[in-house]
């Protein structure tokens, strides 16, 4: 069988190895692959947090405590005070914390045998569910129960709007629900994917060469594994650019629902 035939029939076997599988436990109650990781990852942002609490210092010296220092300032300047404004000091553990997570989750992911909790739908979906309890209960806390679901609608329509555009802007609403989980998985997903592909057809081209003593297949290797290196330099820029566009969304969500329009 030439490198092509064995790629096509070895990649459906690669997609089915993203699908979610119990690894420990039973379907009744037992955990996926994702959900163990989702667990692993909880526990490294929480040691990392952890530390770092324990070993700042006003002169930083560890170039990863420095790092870490350096990215809950970014998370304190750009996405909290840089979007929401008066009173964003309470939120900035909340959007710390989920752009921490995130960014683990989406690094661990990047080493060979390990998954990336925002790979499932799952996962995202969780998580952006607590961004949209979060910014509607602070909605509802800014505004009050009734207040925050007539702020739903900008003020200074027409009365006979009101209704219409308090519709629409309704399911807006629920649409930055779905698109959070979406977007986060849609992206994750499809780059472990193409990752796969090329390390599974570098795996392949290696082996059909070596075991038909064909140089030219063996030396397509080469192409596909430089494609393979280049993809996770891209991944790796996608894994912080995620982590970045759920914070920042989920930051502009909540000055969207506090503020007075």
């Amino acid at each position: 069988m030439d490198a092509i035939s064995t790629l096509s029939a070895d990649v459906p076997h690669l997609q089915e190895s993203f699908n979610s599988a119990i690894v420990i436990g039973n379907a009744e109650f037992g955990l996926t692959q994702y959900i163990l990781w989702m667990i692993i990852c909880w526990i490294i942002t929480l040691a990392v947090v952890i530390l770092v609490g324990r070993k700042l210092t006003l002169i930083p010296t560890n170039k990863f405590i420095n790092t870490v220092e350096y990215g809950y300032q970014f998370v304190r300047n750009d996405m909290g005070e840089g979007v929401i404004g008066h009173g964003f000091k309470k939120h900035v553990p909340f959007l710390a914390t989920l752009f921490f997570f995130i960014l683990i989750s989406n690094f661990v992911g990047l080493i060979p045998g390990c998954k990336t909790p925002t790979g499932t739908i799952s996962v995202t979906w969780a998580l952006a569910t607590i961004s949209f309890i979060y910014f509607n209960f602070w909605g509802i806390k800014a505004h009050g129960g009734w207040g925050y679901i007539k702020s739903i609608a900008p003020s200074g329509l027409p009365a006979p709007m009101v209704p219409i555009i308090w519709f629409f802007e309704l399911i807006s609403l629920i649409l930055r629900w779905l698109t959070l989980a979406v977007r986060l998985y849609g992206n994750m997903f499809a780059g472990h994917m193409v990752l796969g592909i090329f390390a599974l057809a570098s795996s392949v081209f290696l082996t059909v060469g070596i075991q038909s003593v064909d140089v030219l297949t063996g030396a397509l290797t080469i192409p596909w594994f430089l494609l393979l290196i280049v993809m996770y330099a891209l991944e790796t820029l996608v894994a912080f650019l995620q982590a970045y566009v759920f914070t920042i969304l989920s930051s502009v969500y909540v000055q969207l629902a506090t503020s007075s329009h």
